[in-house]
């Protein structure tokens, strides 16, 4: 093999290696994504409380920290604004398990009593939902899923 080709060879492979590396590191860098959130509202009836579900997949290359729900009304007197990601720091944590990879199924549950219920601006309402991975990477958004009430 001339020496040419030799040369040409490693200088290749050192350049894809250090591409890979690349890569490796930049996926790293990347915040959580969330993907198939959902949210379900079940009014109280007489008989038993009502409940709101929420669930959302969350993969983070960096290993999950939190996930953090808060449900908000789109339109009343209490909210002129959506709720910001330094406010989601005081909000509910929601449970999560392995769901293969680098994913987690994130799952947040409350009752809703009959007062609760009464008390409550009817209409449409979003679920804010902000993930922080191990390494303090996240990402917030403010209308991950809807419902009504």
């Amino acid at each position: 093999m001339s020496r040419r080709i030799v040369i040409s060879t490693v200088a290749g492979a050192v350049v894809l290696a250090g591409a890979g590396a690349f890569a490796l590191a930049y996926a790293g860098d990347q915040p959580p994504v969330l993907t198939h959130s959902t949210a379900r509202y079940a009014a109280p009836a007489a008989d038993r409380a009502g409940s709101l579900g929420f669930t959302t997949e969350v993969t983070a290359s960096a290993g999950l920290k939190s996930v953090k729900v808060l449900a908000w009304p789109a339109t009343s007197s209490l909210t002129k604004k959506a709720p910001t990601a330094r406010e989601m720091a005081y909000v509910a944590s929601a449970r999560c398990t392995p769901a293969g990879g680098h994913t987690a199924r994130c799952t947040y549950r409350v009752t809703v009593s009959r007062g609760d219920a009464d008390t409550s601006p009817r209409g449409r309402w979003h679920v804010a939902v902000l993930a922080t991975d191990e390494d303090g990477h996240s990402t917030f958004d403010a209308k991950a899923a809807d419902f009504s009430v």
